[in-house]
């Protein structure tokens, strides 16, 4: 799907609303999706990752480097500026940026960028806008937040220990815990499986997608896929299906190293997910981990160890990552080790459960003549000081009602300061701004 933005502007009858697949927030749903951003915020921070910040743009031919997997056929492309209207063109001519469609791979290139200004192994913090051009349905959207923490230069897996605990520390403070498990698994394992059920390695990466359905499709469903597309033969479908039934019981342990599977006759290789799971556990006691051998990660890019995170309330998983050794080396010509970890935010910010805030003094002055506004701006800062967390101006219609209030209270405010309460006060030299709090009508939530 190749989706072009441009400044054509479209007239539309009837309601007016944001662009299919997007959305506005109103006051009190973007207050609430900054707290629970705050909390993510400040645990990562806490634990020594640093935030930064990338562009949205980012050159087309990087986007599109095959590292992406599917996301790669869901680029909103931007056209080349200067060029001729008229001009007959191909459209892959006629691109040259794209609109970013996850935070990985622009930090890779940040990295690659500021190497010389970083430290060796950098712990990154980054959250802001991605945008797919995917078919707009429940859950699903255009233009959607994540939240992203990485680890870069640190090849040993102390960094998926790291990575995962920090994450399961920002899911307890999120109050998220209790109903969510960690599903780990490696694309490593997965190609020796691929191997040992006589797939062509050609075709592995055409065997995760389609495996990666089995919870959706079946087990019948997946083997006529595999079969259907001439990914595997009907022996082989049925023998790796048949292999990933019988280990997803397994349970990691620092002294489980390998995994026999009889329905291919073959013991393999778990390289660190025992380790990860062990190091895990000793850290995070109450964490629940499993062992999930059909869990692939869409990405093209991962390397070894992946994870996901699985929640009963959600109909898919919250937040996943991985490591990916091989992109940052795409741009700097050497490898550099790096795993990273990211919130799908639009599937969690519903989800979260936060204690309750103290009773804070959100105050509206409400205003509906000039010299009302201007009295209420000399009055705010001395309000902020004597208690109130907010103190803003709210313009009131000229016969003020029960409406009024009730736009107020929808806009996050507790508090209405009238002007026949304040304009005395602000004409005062030293006005009992604790006295005007009290005076403040008092809203119903």
């Amino acid at each position: 799907m190749k989706t072009f933005v441009n400044a054509k502007v479209i007239a539309m009858s009837g309601k007016i609303v944001a662009t299919r697949g997007m959305r506005d927030f109103l006051p009190t749903e973007k207050t609430w999706r900054e707290r629970v951003l705050s909390v993510l915020r400040e645990t990562y921070t806490s634990l020594g990752f640093m935030e930064i910040e990338t562009p949205a743009l980012e050159p087309i031919e990087r986007l599109q480097s095959g590292q992406g997997g599917e996301n790669e056929k869901m680029i909103f492309q931007v056209m080349r500026r200067g060029m001729d209207p008229q001009a007959g063109v191909l459209p892959a001519e006629a691109v040259d940026l794209g609109l970013r469609y996850d935070l990985t791979l622009p930090l890779t290139r940040y990295f690659a960028s500021h190497q010389a200004e970083l430290p060796n192994v950098f712990r990154a913090f980054q959250t802001g806008p991605v945008w797919r051009a995917e078919r707009p349905q429940k859950g699903r959207f255009r233009q959607f937040n994540q939240v992203d923490i990485d680890i870069l230069g640190e090849a040993s897996f102390s960094a998926e220990v790291e990575i995962i605990v920090t994450m399961w520390n920002a899911i307890g403070k999120l109050g998220l815990d209790k109903d969510s498990t960690i599903l780990l698994n490696d694309r490593r394992f997965l190609r020796e499986l691929m191997k040992a059920a006589g797939v062509a390695e050609e075709k592995h990466d055409s065997a995760f997608i389609t495996l990666d359905k089995l919870e959706k499709i079946g087990e019948e469903g997946v083997i006529k896929e595999l079969v259907g597309q001439e990914i595997a033969s009907d022996s082989q479908a049925k023998s790796l299906v048949e292999a990933v039934g019988s280990i997803a019981e397994l349970e990691l342990g620092s002294d489980v190293e390998t995994v026999n599977v009889p329905a291919l006759g073959a013991e393999l290789p778990l390289f660190e997910l025992g380790a990860i799971a062990s190091q895990v556990r000793e850290i995070a006691p109450d964490i629940k981990i499993s062992f999930t051998p059909t869990l692939v990660r869409g990405m093209g890019y991962y390397t070894g160890p992946i994870f996901e995170v699985s929640h009963t309330a959600s109909g898919s998983s919250i937040c996943g990552g991985g490591r990916y050794d091989g992109v940052v080396g795409r741009w700097l010509g050497r490898d550099v080790p790096a795993v990273g970890f990211s919130f799908g935010f639009e599937r969690i910010v519903d989800l979260v459960s936060l204690p309750q805030e103290g009773q804070q003094l959100k105050v509206a002055l409400a205003y509906q003549k000039p010299r009302e506004a201007l009295a209420a701006l000399h009055l705010r800062e001395g309000l902020l000081a004597a208690g109130a967390s907010n103190a803003g101006l709210l313009k009131a219609p000229r016969k003020m009602s029960a409406g009024f209030f009730e736009q107020a209270a929808s806009l996050g405010y507790n508090r209405v300061l009238l002007p026949s309460r304040y304009l005395e006060a602000a004409e005062q030299d030293a006005p009992d701004f604790a006295a005007l709090l009290q005076q403040a009508r008092v809203l119903e939530n």
